[in-house]
């Protein structure tokens, strides 16, 4: 099949809702064609820096401004990160994700941190993952010589929607970030998230970013909300197991060599929900029983679910080379001390207000 990048969010839509038993069929067809239906990428997701983040993400447990009685932590050290990834290693997992909660990436001893991380890392054969915030060209380029293999971005919803979510940042933000990573030679992970209120048209135009992007994204995450009392979201509905299917079939369908990532939200779903959405085209999960700040399944509950369904994890590297690693002192880009100005739209976002209230009140 060939990658299109000109799909309307009239096509996706028609795709979204057709018969379910129709787009099931689609979708598996496509995912056969494309990838290996029996194997399934393991993945382990670590906050190395906990809560708050200034950000006003409407979703999030992680912003400063909501009260979540979330315990944040500072910056892991090396040791920590690295005796993570052996433990996650040891479980199955082929790729680490290491998440902080910044608004962008500041050079500077932290940043340096987060590089010897990747080094570590990538040195043990895993492939590493990173999602820190906005960050410009010479700061992909430094994670680049460090070993990584994917930054993670999520554009989170349509344009249209994502006001609706955050407004401490623009969605053209985001795109500028997946940019200044396409000029290193490291893979996208860029998704989002449904069941935040947004309509079935917005989900369709969150596909329609990610497909045009050329190239489309390695990966794309499918998450659930999972509403975390004191933030915005706190009340919205849970998704339903047909929406989730539905979603991963048409982005299968819609961006058919890229790794649909099944990611948060999979604790509220049954193995058979599950299944439907392997059949679907999702062949990633994360696992360990958190996902940055929201539960998760235990990994050996996973374990047991890929030997009911004949399941393999996926190896490491599979899909791309592994990337060298450069030691520090052997770095073509160094630190800048740049001190980009990423934009701040400021509208006011009435439900994220009346959060930022409640945790002054208390």
């Amino acid at each position: 099949m060939a990658i299109r990048h000109d799909w309307t969010k009239e096509e996706i839509l028609e795709i979204y809702n057709k018969p379910f038993m129709e787009l099931l069929y689609e979708a598996a067809t496509v995912h056969r064609e494309n990838h290996d239906p029996n194997t399934v990428q393991v993945s382990t997701l670590l906050s190395i820096k906990t809560g708050g983040c200034p950000e006003d993400c409407g979703y999030c447990p992680q912003a400063a401004r909501y009260h979540t009685n979330l315990e944040g932590n500072d910056l892991m050290s090396v040791n920590q990160v690295k005796a993570q990834a052996l433990r996650a290693k040891e479980a199955g997992s082929s790729r680490v994700c290491m998440g902080a909660a910044w608004r962008n990436v500041k050079d500077g001893q932290e940043f340096d941190e987060v590089l010897e991380m990747v080094r570590t890392i990538n040195k043990l054969e895993m492939e590493v993952c990173c999602t820190l915030g906005m960050l410009t060209e010479n700061q992909a380029q430094r994670l680049a010589e460090a070993g990584l293999y994917a930054y993670n971005h999520n554009l989170d919803s349509s344009e249209e929607y994502y006001k609706e979510v955050i407004s401490t940042r623009g969605f053209e933000d985001r795109l500028k970030t997946i940019d200044n990573v396409r000029k290193t030679n490291v893979t996208v992970c860029s998704g989002g998230i449904i069941g935040m209120g947004e309509t079935i048209e917005d989900r369709a135009g969150m596909l329609v970013a990610l497909s045009r992007l050329n190239p489309q994204p390695e990966s794309v995450p499918i998450n659930a909300l999972v509403p975390v009392e004191g933030t915005p979201l706190a009340d919205q509905e849970q998704v339903s197991i047909w929406e989730m299917v539905r979603m991963v079939a048409t982005t299968r369908i819609v961006m058919p060599e890229t790794q649909v990532r099944l990611s948060a939200g999979r604790t509220q779903m049954s193995r058979e929900g599950q299944a439907m959405c392997f059949f679907a085209g999702a062949n990633s999960i994360f696992a360990g029983d958190k996902l940055l700040t929201t539960p998760n399944p235990d990994v050996n509950e996973d374990m047991e679910m890929f030997r009911a369904l004949g399941l393999n994890p996926q190896k490491p590297f599979v899909k791309k080379s592994q990337p060298e690693t450069v030691a520090a002192e052997d770095s073509k880009f160094q630190n800048l001390g740049e001190k980009p100005k990423w934009s701040r739209p400021g509208h006011v976002i009435e439900r994220n207000l009346e959060a930022q209230k409640a945790r002054a009140k208390s």
